[in-house]
């Protein structure tokens, strides 16, 4: 609602807050990415998709349908003839997983991640999940999301893995821009960033990050591997304020490397150290399982376990079980295997309330909460006026899927917050199998999907795939 001025009223709520309240999901598959920037499209989009089409040719291929190679990903068919692969061909590389509640604070150029993330050496992917990069009030959680804390961790990642960054203020198509008519902070991405023609250089692109809240995750990937990343999707499921609100809850990317599916999920669980907390926790932990969904494609899983490899991080909360009269003898004889015994969510774990067929690593180092701001001393340690909270391993990975090998769990120093971050490297390995299909076969598969897809349009849809020239629309 305006007013005669023209200016929008004070009683009129943006359209991110009706959103919010109500729940709608319709912007949660949006995310920023530096593919859209190169403009390659990682997946279909259905004709019913409203922004603008292409013309498909007549006699049009999987490859096409897929992407092109002008700028865009090599189809699998594409790919097969170009390059045969053994059928039993795999490919070992390296991932980094962070996970960091950064206490609601803001970051600023003087804080250096480049130790903590080419430590012990570069990896080929980074997933790095934060939880609280906005303060967790009303404004933020009731109210139109503050994304310039992401913006400013996107940069200092960028930074400290390609030693140089750029960025502007563009909007991401489909996302709102904020009260007072400013676009979203987003990063864009440079053709001197990107460099195609040297792969050797260690460079990273953003496959994707997504931001619900204060919970935030972004996917790295190393820039000769743009071309084999597909399907990128997200999905958020809101465990806070009433059962759904983002304050907690969490953030789930997919993506297809070569031939292998991936799933990353970021959460903030319930927090509280009463005694019956952790059954809140566990509660959030199935209800992520059941209500993440990524849109569907024919080629890539819909559910988180449905993937291939997964990996679980964040702020899971789980504390040390109540009524344990000897934690703090514990804690100031560094016995973390006695502590360790009363970690709900081992607990938890163990009776096959939680988690059940997931790995975590062995826990060698401290508990990760809770510190007083800038020191090395815990919360309970002090006469601190801060609420007094019991030390525990708050901030977790586990994983579940068959070629992820854990080669370290540890965590870091940094006294930026009240929590310390975490992180661990795996070795994964990736199948580069093809299925190998003739040209004949190839087409009738690929009718057979868009004929499929038609099927699946609401009835108000009108197809755009006809004899000659065929029409797809697709949203950059």
């Amino acid at each position: 609602m305006r007013t005669e001025s023209g200016k929008i009223s004070k009683s009129s709520w943006s359209k991110s807050v009706v959103k919010k309240w109500l729940n709608i999901k319709s912007g949660a598959e949006e995310f920023h990415s530096d593919y859209s920037v190169l403009g390659w499209t990682e997946r279909r989009k259905s004709c019913s998709d409203q922004d603008r089409y292409v013309v498909v040719p007549d006699d049009f291929s999987e490859g096409w349908l897929a992407e092109s190679r002008n700028g865009r990903k090599p189809s699998i068919l594409e790919e097969e003839a170009a390059e045969p692969v053994n059928i039993n061909d795999t490919l070992n590389l390296r991932m980094f997983v962070g996970t960091w509640n950064v206490g609601g604070k803001s970051p600023n150029q003087s804080l250096n991640l480049r130790d903590w993330l080419k430590s012990p050496s570069p990896s080929d992917i980074y997933v790095i999940g934060f939880q609280e990069i906005v303060p967790l009030n009303a404004g933020n959680v009731l109210g139109p999301e503050d994304s310039g804390p992401a913006a400013k961790w996107l940069t200092i990642i960028r930074q400290a893995l390609n030693g140089k960054y750029y960025s502007d203020a563009s909007t991401v198509q489909g996302e709102e821009a904020d009260q007072q008519g400013r676009p979203e902070p987003r990063l864009s991405f440079s053709d001197g960033l990107f460099n195609i023609k040297n792969p050797n250089k260690q460079q990273y692109c953003l496959a994707a990050s997504k931001q619900m809240v204060g919970i935030f995750l972004c996917v790295w990937v190393r820039a000769d591997m743009y071309k084999h990343v597909s399907n990128l999707k997200v999905s958020c499921v809101g465990r806070g304020i009433m059962g759904y609100l983002g304050n907690k809850g969490s953030i789930s990317i997919s993506m297809t490397l070569h031939r292998t599916t991936f799933c990353f999920v970021c959460t903030h669980l319930a927090s509280g150290e009463k005694d019956g907390d952790e059954v809140r926790r566990n509660f959030d932990v199935s209800e992520i399982l059941k209500k993440t969904k990524f849109s569907h494609n024919f080629k890539a899983p819909e559910t988180i376990l449905e993937h291939g490899k997964i990996i679980w991080l964040g702020d899971l909360n789980y504390r040390l079980a109540a009524g344990c009269s000897d934690t703090h003898e514990l804690l100031k004889k560094n016995d973390w295997r006695a502590l360790l015994e009363k970690d709900q969510l081992r607990i938890e774990q163990r009776a096959g309330r939680v988690f059940k067929g997931w790995n975590e690593g062995r826990i060698y180092f401290a508990p990760t909460y809770k510190y007083l701001a800038n020191s090395d001393h815990y919360v309970v340690q002090t006469k601190s006026k801060e609420k007094r909270r019991t030390p525990a391993w708050c901030d977790r990975i586990l994983w579940k899927g068959d070629g992820l090998k854990q080669m370290c769990y540890v965590r870091g120093e940094s006294k930026f917050s009240d929590h310390r971050p975490v992180y661990s490297l795996f070795t994964v390995e990736v199948d580069l199998r093809l299925k190998k299909l003739t040209p004949t076969a190839a087409r009738s598969s690929c009718a057979a999907k868009v004929q499929a897809e038609e099927l699946l349009l609401p009835t108000r849809a009108q197809s755009f795939i006809d004899t000659a020239p065929r029409l797809m629309r697709t949203r950059h």
